[in-house]
């Protein structure tokens, strides 16, 4: 299974996203979405569905009526969805997650503690000071988790 992670649209959906967004098989986007338009426009364009949480940003109707939080199960891997990090509100490991997924920050991250993987994929949106224009792929197959981080614009 193949999933694009995006975060931090801000209301800009670059035309190079909506190519790799065709691509997947589902489409996680870790707040700061900014405009309905994005997730519209997504998925339009997705095969697979498109899962959202509400960012600092998404403060009015629709987009603040997205959940704070998800905890999804694709292709046989716990996935738990927050915009900021540091609002997580529960541990990984004791709920049997493999994967959480952040944004906020803008700058793409990833590493594994305690046998989770941690990954922000950065923003998609409007350019911030000095950081990259980035996204994630992530790779899960047979029980096996695998980030793929993607820079657009460096």
């Amino acid at each position: 299974m193949r999933v694009l992670v995006l975060s931090d649209t801000h209301g800009l959906l670059r035309p190079e996203v909506l190519p790799l967004a065709a691509q997947a098989d589902a489409v996680l986007h870790a707040g700061d979405v900014g405009k309905m338009d994005v997730l519209e426009a997504l998925r339009a364009t997705s095969p697979g569905p498109v899962h959202a949480v509400r960012g600092n940003v998404d403060r009015s109707p629709p987009l603040s009526g997205l959940p704070e939080t998800a905890l999804l199960e694709l292709g046989g891997i716990w996935v738990y969805l927050l915009h900021d990090l540091s609002a997580l509100d529960l541990s990984p490991v004791a709920a049997g997650g493999q994967v959480v997924i952040s944004g906020h920050t803008h700058q793409p991250r990833r590493e594994e503690r305690e046998g989770v993987l941690y990954l922000n994929p950065g923003s998609v949106g409007p350019r911030r000071f000095r950081l990259p224009v980035a996204c994630a792929w992530l790779h899960l197959e047979r029980g096996s988790v695998r980030a793929e981080p993607l820079v657009l614009a460096p």
